[in-house]
């Protein structure tokens, strides 16, 4: 009986999807890296900004990031782990498969995974890694070489069969003991690409699956998503919102500085040409009090959302924003009706609301 390893490079010899999805998570991977992530550990802006997976963000309408997570590495060393296992499996099963079903079982198990993440997580982690979709292989190839035992070698078997198995529990076992590895996408990307396989085995193989097998296999993958999708959590809050409340204290922050360098300027300029009260208490209202209205207005704005992680910064940055305002248009005041203790009120005033910020 010839080997396993002969019986599929007669039938299936090259490795296309293997390669190209090996290839894609590398050029995302330098793409990330030269996008500001670290090389061993990428932080959470980066790859959220990339397509993590994370609740606020999936469920605020971007569920496309259940499959863009599937691309995303934390850092070299997960990244390499999983190119090993990805290149490890691929080998086998998308011979066993052919290249559409092992793309299906791939892309369909690192859904699920990531499905079953959101809902283990209550979508309070940042997900990213192929680690989900390949479990899906491992799981299909655990299912391929069961039912197909009778033709396989025996020594072939056990060393396939046995290894598979023990890198699946071994896995598991390190992300109970590990922080940070994501259990919920391994085990739901696994039990997804079981089913997948019963599903999509082909027919030209010595066994065949009977039709109420994969009804049932069907079935029984119906029942899970139902079951995931009815127990998606309540998202904490919009990530739209606090995209857009993290976006406008950045836009404050740079036209905070803006408006100090332009209040500097007046003071200098009005000690040289000996500026009246009148001219000085124009140029600040039109170069400090209407911009820092303005500011105040868009701040005011935003969404109030006290569970925003950005929250307590917008209401800090609206305030201060507030009393610079105020602080500015007392001076304007003072200085139009000519009241030096008005403008030394304001200008303690304007002083008090800097250190507040």
């Amino acid at each position: 009986m010839p080997s396993l390893n002969d019986q599929l490079n007669q039938r299936m010899p090259q490795l296309r999807v293997t390669s190209v999805l090996i290839a894609v998570n590398a050029l995302v991977f330098v793409a990330m890296l030269l996008s500001g992530a670290g090389l061993w550990h990428s932080q959470n802006g980066v790859q959220l900004a990339w397509g993590a997976n994370f609740g606020p963000a999936t469920q605020d309408g971007e569920w496309w990031r259940l499959g863009s997570a599937m691309f995303l590495h934390f850092g070299l060393l997960h990244f390499a782990l999983n190119m090993w296992a990805l290149w490890d499996v691929g080998q086998w099963v998308e011979r066993m498969y052919g290249h559409v079903r092992f793309a299906a079982i791939y892309f369909v198990a690192g859904l699920a995974g990531n499905l079953l993440s959101l809902v283990v997580h209550q979508g309070q982690a940042v997900s990213g890694g192929a680690s989900g979709a390949i479990f899906g292989l491992y799981g299909a190839l655990l299912g391929y070489l069961w039912l197909e035992r009778s033709r396989i070698q025996r020594w072939e078997f056990r060393t396939l069969f046995w290894g598979a198995v023990g890198f699946s529990v071994v896995t598991i076992l390190f992300g109970l003991l590990i922080p940070g590895i994501d259990n919920a996408a391994h085990i739901g990307g696994w039990i997804a690409g079981m089913l997948m396989g019963l599903l999509t085995k082909p027919q030209a193989d010595s066994v065949r699956v009977p039709g109420w097998t994969k009804l049932s296999a069907g079935l029984v993958f119906l029942a899970l998503v139902v079951a995931m999708t009815a127990n998606i959590p309540q998202r904490a809050y919009r990530w739209s919102d606090e995209k857009q409340v993290q976006r406008e204290i950045s836009e404050f922050m740079q036209e905070d500085a803006a408006i100090t360098r332009a209040w500097e300027s007046i003071v200098r300029q009005g000690q040289r040409k000996g500026a009246s009260f009148e001219e000085l208490a124009d140029v600040i209202e039109s170069l400090v009090v209407d911009r820092y209205e303005h500011s105040f207005e868009e701040l005011s704005a935003l969404p109030h959302d006290p569970n925003l992680p950005s929250a307590l910064a917008a209401e800090r940055m609206t305030r201060y924003a507030e009393k610079r305002r105020d602080a500015s248009r007392a001076m304007v005041e003072g200085l139009r009706a000519k009241d030096r203790v008005q403008i030394q009120k304001a200008l303690e005033q304007a002083r008090q609301s800097g250190t507040g910020k």
